[in-house]
């Protein structure tokens, strides 16, 4: 008999079965975390001032809880004589701790180093070993379907909270069988490896760079070849200034030749323009301020002076525009790469912070800025250390795309190996142990 299309969707695939938490494997369980755990508690209620120490039993908080680990750089101690009226409350290895505030429903796993800690107001679940693993759980809860249980269990007004009693309800999808818990747990810790891996590797390539900038924008370290005396000059000496014309948010989005609007270079755009996030069409274009190829802007209204004048160059040949509190600087014979870097240093920023006008609205204006100083090397050298941060940029470039991509993998493997949708044991092998 053939299916006609209203009576295709009641079809359900085959080893799998409908639930309150959608499509799941036949041979997988929802539990609620309760009949999973040997207990469900919460840590050291309150911890007198007085039993603070510099050293003593380490006592975790909500802040160091994060997706799956403990954040220990920075906890709390408390005297060993004090700790002893919570001893039933001991963190063992393979615990898991939720956070009740802050990011309610995000959880961590206790290692082994931390055995014998305390923690401080947050859930602490121990898995009951025979049926659960701790690292699926803990990836079960962090997971969207479990975080979707805390937004809705949440309790409070101002600040959220979840409780002990919503902990021990909260809906668990299973496996059955354990080696299956642990295979599907192994890949989606290896993948959080990676992210880890990739996240520390980045940060050190972005400390590398800031060094660099540090030593070589302001001539303590002078690349191969350059010997010459770096004269300070204005920044009014570099060029001409003008400025951007206003173009509303709405008119931002009204077309598709590229825009810059001031607040963008806060939020977008750092050192150089490389992507837009705005276009505008042919009408408005007409009467807002057409950009060249090496043009200097920056942000004319910030919140804070210290963030006055954040200013980024645009080394495209292309038709593009700039909004208004923007202000332009023309060079006429510096290379715009390398101001690009070098009017975003801190002598650079302190000047424009000291000349930031307003309280609530702070503005820097074209004449101000002109009276900004920067030490400036000879062209040639001015290339040749933009080229240096060019190529540190490309690479940091990639790394944030391989970063990205893998957080989006992973997501990925975690919705499809947490619902059952792919299988790492074949449900035979699942069924059979």
């Amino acid at each position: 008999m053939e299916l006609n299309e209203p009576d295709a969707k009641y079809l359900v695939r085959a080893g799998y079965e409908q639930s309150e938490l959608g499509l799941i494997p036949s041979d997988w369980d929802i539990q609620p975390l309760t009949e999973l755990a040997e207990k469900v508690m919460v840590g050291i209620a309150s911890a007198a001032t007085h039993a603070y120490r510099d050293r003593g039993v380490t006592m975790f908080r909500n802040q160091n809880i994060k997706p799956g680990y403990l954040d220990d750089a920075d906890v709390l101690y408390i005297a060993e004589e004090y700790e002893l009226t919570f001893k039933n409350k001991r963190l063992k290895a393979g615990d898991l701790l939720t956070a009740r505030t802050g990011y309610p429903g995000t959880t961590s796993l206790v290692p082994v180093v931390h055995e014998g800690a305390q923690s401080f107001t947050t859930l602490i679940t121990r898995p009951k070993k025979t049926v659960i693993n701790s690292e699926f759980l803990c990836c079960f809860i962090n997971s969207e379907a479990g975080q979707r249980y805390f937004d809705s269990a949440q309790i409070g007004g101002g600040q959220k909270n979840v409780n002990a009693a919503a902990m021990k309800q909260l809906p668990v999808l299973v496996p059955k069988n354990i080696a299956e818990q642990k295979a599907i747990a192994t890949a989606l810790i290896d993948a959080d490896t990676l992210i880890e891996s990739l996240e520390q590797l980045l940060a050190k390539k972005r400390q590398i760079k800031q060094g660099a900038m540090q030593e070589l924008l302001t001539g303590q370290r002078r690349l191969p070849g350059f010997s010459d005396d770096w004269p300070t000059l204005f920044l009014g000496d570099l060029g001409t200034f003008l400025k951007g014309s206003g173009i509303t948010r709405e008119q931002a989005q009204s077309g598709e030749i590229p825009c810059v609007r001031y607040g963008e270079i806060y939020t977008t755009h750092n050192d150089h323009i490389r992507t837009f996030e705005s276009g505008i069409s042919p009408t408005v274009a007409a009467t807002a301020t057409l950009l060249r190829q090496g043009d200097i802007l920056f942000a004319g209204s910030g919140e804070t002076k210290e963030d006055i004048g954040k200013c980024v160059a645009f080394l495209d040949d292309f038709e593009a525009y700039a909004g208004g509190d923007i202000v332009i600087l023309r060079p006429r014979a510096s290379d715009p790469q390398f101001l690009g870097y070098a009017l975003n240093t801190g002598e650079v920023n302190r000047q424009k912070a000291s000349r930031g006008q307003g309280d609530a609205v702070v503005h820097i204006s074209a004449a101000a800025l002109a009276q900004v100083s920067v030490r400036v090397p000879e062209r040639a050298e001015q290339t040749a250390i933009a080229t240096v941060f060019s190529d540190m940029d490309t690479e940091i470039t990639a790394l944030e795309a391989r970063l990205s991509k893998a957080r989006h993998l992973k997501q990925g493997m975690a919705q499809a190996l947490l619902t059952g949708r792919i299988r790492l044991v074949p449900p035979q092998a699942a069924q059979a142990s």
